[in-house]
């Protein structure tokens, strides 16, 4: 399956300068969060994918005025021709605002999702705004990632994990790595891979 990966920065090739073969051949498309709603509605009309979204740090407004035509999995184990996607967004608690979580907040939301995971028998592609601690993050606390994220996916071991939120453009990050197996992807702005779960009996 072809996945589009999206988040932080608004593609001006998908938006400014749209045409349907940018996104030719994509099944699925994910946003791991803080872009502007307005551009997820406006993907869901042309692209004949599902979209499916979590919430970044700047998505507050998304309270409101959620995009239209799109799938929130923030806080849900969500299938998808037998993949298992589990969306939980949100960055470390810098100040007060929603979907902020302290580390101890995150660990229990990852806590609560633990009878949504053993309904499904398990995850595929673990979805979330912030990287693991001491992996691909910052020092500062804004961009700070999560302990329990490095734990979860020790214990949980999904094939991909997607994240945003540290921008590819500060520099010194890969677009792809792995992290205890597990394949790690960058969604800043835009990205394509492909991914076919191993068949479960």
């Amino acid at each position: 399956m072809k996945i589009m990966v999206i988040a932080d920065v608004e593609s001006k090739a998908l938006w400014d300068y749209f045409d349907k073969s940018k996104i030719e051949g994509v099944e699925l498309i994910i946003s791991a969060g803080d872009l502007n709603p307005q551009y997820l509605s406006f993907l869901a009309t042309f692209s004949k994918a599902p979209i499916l979204y979590i919430h970044g740090n700047h998505d507050g407004c998304y309270i409101d005025n959620p995009p239209e035509g799109c799938t929130c999995i923030d806080g849900e184990v969500y299938e998808y021709k037998g993949i298992r996607i589990m969306g939980l967004g949100g960055s470390m608690k810098y100040k007060n605002g929603p979907f902020m979580y302290s580390e101890f907040g995150m660990q229990a939301r990852l806590a609560a999702m633990g009878p949504k995971i053993r309904k499904k028998k398990g995850i595929d592609i673990l979805v979330c705004h912030s990287p693991i601690a001491g992996f691909h993050d910052m020092d500062d606390l804004p961009h700070k990632g999560y302990e329990c994220l490095g734990s979860f996916i020790k214990k949980n071991k999904p094939d991909i994990f997607v994240h945003g939120h540290v921008h590819l453009s500060y520099g010194r990050f890969p677009r792809e790595s792995e992290y205890e197996g597990t394949r790690v992807i960058n969604a800043y702005e835009k990205y394509i891979f492909e991914y076919e779960p191993e068949k479960r009996y």
